[in-house]
């Protein structure tokens, strides 16, 4: 009775978070998706955060030394951060996989956008 190998996939042309892609299979941690017929959705969400940025801090300590109450004023300053997260769903019939990504600035989604769009590309062969 001879062993059952599947046909090897090739060589990597894609690594979008945990998903790794090859020109017949998308790997996910929970399984194989075929790559031909398969349908890629990029989303976004973004959450906003005031936060009290570091020069300050470090102006607040220092100068308190110096100028005890007018030093604090320092603490007053605030900086808007933005973390990201890319939600990448990757569909071909009933298989399903979303991989969350998470991201820094524009310049990551974009090449999240780039990346799924040669994947759509390839799938569409």
């Amino acid at each position: 009775m001879a062993d059952y190998f599947p046909p090897a996939a090739g060589p990597v042309v894609a690594e979008i978070g945990e998903l790794a892609v090859t020109s017949t299979t998308v790997h996910t941690p929970t399984g194989d998706i075929p790559l031909r017929g398969s349908t890629w959705l990029v989303s976004e969400q973004w959450i906003t955060e005031q936060k009290t940025p570091t020069w300050a801090i470090i102006l607040a300590v220092v100068g308190f030394c110096v100028v005890t109450f007018f030093s604090l004023l320092f603490l007053l300053a605030k900086e808007t951060v933005y973390r990201g997260t890319a939600q990448v769903t990757v569909t071909n019939g009933a298989q399903q996989y979303v991989a969350r990504i998470p991201v820094a600035g524009s310049e990551d989604l974009q090449q999240i956008h780039a990346q799924v769009n040669y994947v759509r590309s390839l799938a569409a062969l």
